[in-house]
């Protein structure tokens, strides 16, 4: 054995250190955009993070898609179609803005309602006082008033999507299975279902079988037309025929917004915000640095503002042109909120929750103890109340500051919805849906 000198000893320990930092940047180098995670904490709800991909645990298995109840399947254009041309808007730029006031001291639960899944959507209050709700338990549950069970349909897969009220009394609902469903609220029965896009491999987790997933809308346009995202924008007429298919380079996740002159602003999970006119075609669209999970919500000002997985939060004009871009945190996937004083409300997967000036200047911000993925809702008086990952739902004054907050069970991504009675309805990962009201 020769030996070696203390020169050639040192390189050799030199190099074998080099070697050992190297394999340990390796193991824990920052995944790319195309493996999705690092850990847990970057994937949604109670995904697990394995091989850089979001999953769910191996025991979900998507149940079968049942339809024996007479609905049909719609999935071919039908351009002879006449839409209800008296059919009242629904949702065409929500602000976020509730005609009702958030209670002034901290409300109590006064019941809940189990599902056998977490909650991520918005709950929807009917005309009876009922409230629709959708489950990543692959359903869409009716809940009575006192929050006892009318109802539920189960779909093929996960539900991110919040049930929508058509004009006419249909519910709309959008599924993971990639289908959007019509359900007739008088009889309870399914009107029809539409599968959007050519994904070969509807459900479970992979790129094939999320690409089609109808998680964002429907939002229905003053005629009656549905716009609903999926694999690129779908618009359908009132009937689940498919009026015509504007492509995109990657998933549309959330709802669009339609301006008053009938324009269709949405973004999408390749970087980009698009502008389509009512038939189709594409008019502007402007590139982002990252995803875009957030809904798009018109100002006070007519200025267009959403948030981006770049950790910004945006301001074009309606023509598509930058305005201001406000950095935070962390991404920014809830949709803003429109203050009554005409400030942006957002918060941020860095655990602050922002209002910004129309200016795109800081007003002020609000700590919480984790991300936020729940969008905020404002009440009649300018107070907001808004869920945090930190299992709490929080209400602040119009100035920013805590009026109050209450624990519940899980991570509140969902986006709490006010009744008249100041009633606050909301989803949790803990598989409930909480009301919520002031007993003084």
């Amino acid at each position: 054995m020769i030996p070696l000198g203390p020169r050639t000893l040192r390189l050799f320990f030199t190099v074998f250190a080099l070697f050992a930092l190297a394999l340990s940047c390796r193991h824990g180098a920052i995944p790319s955009a195309a493996e999705g995670c690092q850990d847990d904490r970057d994937c949604k709800l109670d995904r697990l993070c394995e091989r850089g991909q979001c999953i769910w645990p191996d025991e979900r298995k998507p149940p079968a898609v049942t339809s024996t109840d007479g609905g049909t399947e719609s999935s071919t254009p039908d351009a002879g179609f006449v839409s209800d041309a008296g059919a009242a808007p629904m949702v065409v730029a929500n602000r976020r803005r509730s005609p009702y006031r958030i209670p002034a001291k901290v409300p109590a639960v006064i019941w809940t309602h189990r599902t056998k899944g977490p909650i991520f959507g918005v709950p929807l209050l009917l005309p009876d006082g009922a409230t629709a709700v959708g489950s990543h338990d692959h359903a869409v549950h009716i809940v009575d008033p006192v929050g006892s069970p009318r109802w539920s349909f189960a779909t093929g897969d996960l539900i991110f999507a919040t049930p929508v009220l058509g004009p006419t009394g249909s519910l709309y609902i959008g599924s993971g299975d990639d289908h959007l469903y019509a359900i007739d609220l008088n009889t309870l029965t399914l009107t029809w279902r539409s599968k959007l896009g050519n994904c070969t491999a509807s459900r479970g987790v992979g790129p094939e079988q999320s690409r089609c997933d109808v998680d964002g809308g429907p939002t229905v346009g003053r005629d009656g037309t549905l716009y609903v995202g999926g694999d690129g924008l779908f618009a359908l007429f009132p009937n689940g025929k498919v009026r015509w298919h504007f492509a995109t380079g990657g998933r549309v996740s959330t709802a669009p917004a339609v301006l008053d002159n009938g324009t269709i602003v949405f973004g999408s999970l390749d970087d980009t915000f698009y502008a389509v006119s009512p038939d189709g075609r594409k008019l502007w669209d402007f590139r982002t640095n990252g995803d875009i999970e957030s809904s798009p919500t018109l100002t006070d000002d007519g200025s267009l503002v959403f948030g981006c997985d770049d950790h910004k939060v945006y301001s074009l004009s309606q023509d598509g042109a930058l305005r201001w871009a406000f950095s935070t945190g962390g991404e920014v996937r809830a949709s803003p909120a429109i203050g009554r004083d005409g400030s942006v409300l957002v918060g941020s997967f860095d655990g602050l929750f922002y209002s910004i000036l129309s200016s795109g200047v800081l007003n002020w911000a609000f700590r919480t103890g984790d991300r936020i993925a729940s969008s905020a809702t404002v009440d009649s008086e300018g107070a907001m109340v808004f869920g945090s990952q930190d299992d709490r739902l929080y209400a602040l004054e119009s100035n920013g500051q805590l009026r109050w907050s209450v624990e519940l069970g899980g991570d509140i991504d969902s986006s709490p919805t006010l009744g008249p009675d100041g009633t606050i309805y909301v989803g949790s990962d803990d598989h409930n849906l909480y009301a919520l009201r002031s007993l003084d």
